[in-house]
């Protein structure tokens, strides 16, 4: 099981709390991380990715152990730390305009 922290919007449309635990099977990679989400919590899909490309939503970061793993590949592993529920995988939404 991993720890998932989700922001207030998502929180508040899915009815779900802070923080969140989904089961990833190995390897865990924050691809697989994202599908187990929305595999647990349908009414959550496309709303942290796109639904047609998978690729992250704009405003939406993904961050873990202090590293933004944002920009990084689908199929990058997570830390060892988020991996063993240590250490939560945060996602974040972006604010713009400062």
């Amino acid at each position: 099981m991993i720890r998932v922290v989700i922001p207030q919007h998502l929180q508040t449309l899915a009815a779900l709390g802070r923080e969140i635990e989904v089961r990833v099977e190995e390897p865990i990679t924050l691809e697989r991380a994202c599908d187990a989400m929305e595999e647990l919590f349908p009414v959550l899909r496309g709303t942290f990715r796109d639904s047609v490309t998978g690729k992250r939503r704009p405003f939406i970061r993904f961050f873990a152990c202090e590293m933004d793993l944002s920009h990084e590949p689908p199929d990058t592993l997570l830390p060892e730390s988020v991996a063993a529920g240590l250490e939560p995988l945060y996602l974040i939404g972006a604010m713009a305009g400062g």
